[in-house]
């Protein structure tokens, strides 16, 4: 891509002042939102049945994170059963895919969640113990992390220290993604991949759209057009992202509907 064309990305997906957007969105996710049902789209919902092995650990986690759950897709890679790596989960709210992955990885394996959202934190790290217990782990192979995804160093995440890196519809609340995409290839080991499921839109938004503070906070308003998401993914060091899975996006109200006009979104899963 040349000069003039990353420049153009650049300002493409920009959403505004790094420290109004994360505060933006911590109030929304902390205060204005209190379950999923808050939800004025789809967007932030999960649209396709998690794999059977996560269905059976969901079904035995505490309420409260499963109704503060606000996901899109399902990225747990294949395999984790047992397998004893190392997974690092960006934004992971009220940690409920952390929960699940610290049963499918094993107790040699081990789960760090990080979040910027101190109520979202709250409620993972309050059932945490309880849930190692539930596992039957000797020593806990879970903790939680408040910092930002744009900068894992000063969060205190090593390089080449995990083997996946997950994030499920957060991505697109980043007002720097170039910046989560190079942190997260300085942070996994050789061969490491990352499982990214979030909203992706079929065209560049209008600036209107990406500063609106509840399309913003609906995961609609920081949505990447697709081919934007493969050139942040290559410039930061990875190969082609493939697609494993995509569903599209309901927006339910009649207001936010005549804001975004004609575009389409979708729910995909990238590896």
């Amino acid at each position: 891509m040349s000069a003039n064309g990353v420049q153009q990305l650049m300002e493409g997906v920009k959403l505004g002042n790094e420290d109004d957007v994360r505060a933006s969105v911590s109030k929304y996710y902390g205060e204005t939102l209190q379950k999923s049902s808050d939800l004025k789209t789809s967007a932030c919902c999960t649209a396709k049945s998690p794999p059977k092995e996560a269905i059976d650990i969901l079904r035995q986690l505490p309420q409260e994170i499963i109704s503060k759950y606000y996901g899109c897709g399902s990225p747990f890679p294949r395999g984790l059963m047992g397998s004893g790596l190392r997974v690092l989960d960006l934004g992971c709210g009220s940690g409920r895919d952390c929960y699940v992955c610290a049963a499918l990885v094993g107790e040699k394996g081990f789960l760090t969640g990080i979040d910027m959202t101190p109520a979202q934190l709250e409620v993972a790290e309050q059932h945490s113990a309880a849930w190692q217990q539930h596992l039957g782990y000797a020593q806990p192979n879970m903790k939680f992390v408040k910092g930002s995804i744009e900068q894992l160093d000063a969060a205190g995440i090593p390089p080449a220290s995990v083997d996946i890196v997950i994030s499920n519809c957060v991505i697109n609340l980043s007002p720097d993604k170039a910046a989560v995409l190079q942190q997260v290839h300085r942070v996994l080991a050789p061969g490491g991949e990352m499982y990214f499921s979030d909203v992706y839109c079929d065209r560049r938004l209008p600036a209107e759209v990406r500063s609106h503070e509840v399309l913003l906070g609906e995961c609609l308003g920081g949505a990447l057009a697709v081919d934007d998401f493969v050139h942040l993914a290559q410039q930061a060091g990875f190969h082609e992202p493939r697609v494993l899975e995509a569903e599209p996006i309901t927006v339910h109200d009649s207001e936010l509907k005549a804001l975004l006009g004609d575009a389409a979104f979708y729910s995909i899963t990238f590896r």
